[in-house]
């Protein structure tokens, strides 16, 4: 497998309930990192992306919450440049490790 057939994905939520929220923010540690409260980077194939996106839509309350899915491209053509970072900074994964 090659580092193009990889994509980083940027996601975020809002979410109003106190245990729907813990119960996406575990669930998008196991696949990512944590760069802000509500926002993680996920570097996965697409195949496990679906898997992924779909764990998160079946947690939501589509009245009540929100989830923001963007796919930044493949990780062999993202570098750390992509991303600024103004203040306290969270560390990325390297782009070497990816889930497969």
């Amino acid at each position: 497998m090659t580092r193009d057939a990889v994509r980083r994905y940027l996601i975020s939520y809002d979410i109003v309930d106190n245990r729907r929220r813990a119960t996406v923010a575990k669930l998008l540690l196991r696949h990512g990192d944590r760069i802000q409260y509500s926002v993680f980077v996920v570097d996965a194939k697409p195949s496990r992306f679906i898997r992924l996106r779909r764990e998160l839509i079946v947690t939501l309350r589509t009245r009540e919450d929100s989830l923001l899915l963007c796919d930044l491209g493949a990780l062999g053509q993202i570098s750390q440049r992509d991303f600024e970072v103004i203040g306290k900074e969270r560390p990325i994964t390297d782009s070497g490790s990816f889930i497969v």
